[in-house]
């Protein structure tokens, strides 16, 4: 069993940037991996994870998350962060991290994962 907290979200205005953490607790394989994933409003989530990262410190990021998103771990604190740059009105949504165990070819797809948080609200408006 893995506990997610996410942390972070908020409400900031257009071209501001944002860190969302996530703090993660309890076992993890080693072959793990974390993501995060959005869910818009009035929408479910979406399929395709905006980041994600391999134990091993390999990453993947969406074609729509471009050079804005820069997801990062600290093992010594249990977290996983996302930092969002640039920030536009259509990033506000519901930000959830997640992980997932053994091997997989995509890392970014939401069906792949097993443990979820609660996610963290991002707003962003002028």
């Amino acid at each position: 069993q893995v506990n997610l907290l996410e942390s972070g979200g908020g409400s900031v205005q257009p071209g501001g940037s944002l860190v969302l953490s996530c703090e993660y607790s309890g076992f993890l394989p080693s072959d793990y991996y974390m993501g995060w994933f959005r869910q818009y409003a009035g929408q479910e989530r979406e399929d395709e994870g905006c980041a994600a990262m391999r134990s091993d410190g390999d990453t993947a990021y969406a074609d729509s998350a471009g050079s804005r998103f820069t997801i990062s771990q600290s093992k010594a604190d249990n977290t996983l962060s996302l930092q969002i740059v640039g920030l536009k009105p259509e990033d506000t949504a519901m930000y959830y991290c997640a992980v997932g165990y053994g091997w997989v070819r995509h890392i970014l797809l939401s069906s792949n994962y097993k443990y979820w948080g609660q996610g963290t609200q991002v707003t962003v408006s002028s």
